[in-house]
């Protein structure tokens, strides 16, 4: 029986990947090109007393880096996923000693190491191009984004269960996206949010994911409610993911 993890089709996976310029552009390096126009601008550089001291610039940091993963998780892995299952790729290889299951965890490996390295980047430009601070409590922000990228899997893996076509993972991906990106902080940083506004966007992934690295930047243990909302949102998608998907 072979294991979940297959290294062969992870290498395969991960040149197909190297393939795709768009697919690297908008997860890899986006993020950070966001972070670096907004960064340029003269305001998005001066200190907030609204802000508690911090810059606009300090505050595009997380969302940067939770922008790769929700651009993955959301447009590219469904799409993918899909197109397999759309070619009869996962049926002929449910016949064959790879399982499905296999590929399907490459993928999940392949768009995790994807965005981490997305979020590092979006971490080392924001520290060296505009001196934002690292995480002054490193565990705690490798902790709340390890949980924001499964969760980012999660909601993936849910929208190419629900999807019978790479056309309708598209359509049903974008409606998602942006709400997702709204609750991350793309439009309204979270810091900047009404405090209503701000609670509840705290209980979506991505809200309670941006609020959790935040906490963890500024040196706290991230909030154990955000880091249960991850937990929670990542176990809920799951379970649907594994109940709706089907290889055919």
């Amino acid at each position: 029986m072979s294991s979940a993890l297959n290294p062969a089709v992870l290498r395969t996976e991960i040149r197909l990947f190297r393939r795709e310029s768009g697919a690297i552009f908008w997860i890899l390096l986006f993020p950070t090109l966001l972070l670096v126009i907004l960064g340029s601008i003269p305001s998005f550089r001066q200190h907030d007393d609204g802000l508690g001291g911090l810059r606009l610039v300090d505050t595009y940091v997380p969302v940067a880096v939770l922008l790769g993963m929700i651009l993955g998780g959301l447009q590219a892995m469904p799409q993918v996923l899909t197109g397999y299952r759309e070619r009869g790729i996962l049926r002929r290889m449910s016949a064959t000693p790879v399982r499905p299951i296999v590929l399907l965890t490459a993928h999940m490996v392949l768009f995790a190491g994807a965005a981490l390295v997305s979020a590092l980047l979006a971490l080392s430009v924001g520290r060296l191009a505009f001196g934002v601070r690292l995480p002054e409590q490193p565990f705690g922000y490798a902790l709340a984004l390890l949980l924001a990228v499964c969760a980012a899997l999660a909601l993936g893996s849910v929208v190419s269960a629900l999807s019978r076509t790479t056309k309708i993972a598209g359509a049903i991906g974008s409606a998602v996206l942006f709400p997702m990106m709204f609750s991350a902080g793309l439009w309204v940083p979270v810091q900047s949010m009404p405090h209503v506004l701000a609670r509840i966007v705290g209980y979506s992934p991505f809200g309670a994911a941006a609020q959790a690295l935040d906490q963890a930047a500024a040196g706290h243990w991230p909030g154990w409610t955000h880091l249960g909302v991850l937990v929670a949102w990542t176990v809920l998608l799951t379970a649907g993911a594994a109940r709706w998907f089907r290889w055919e």
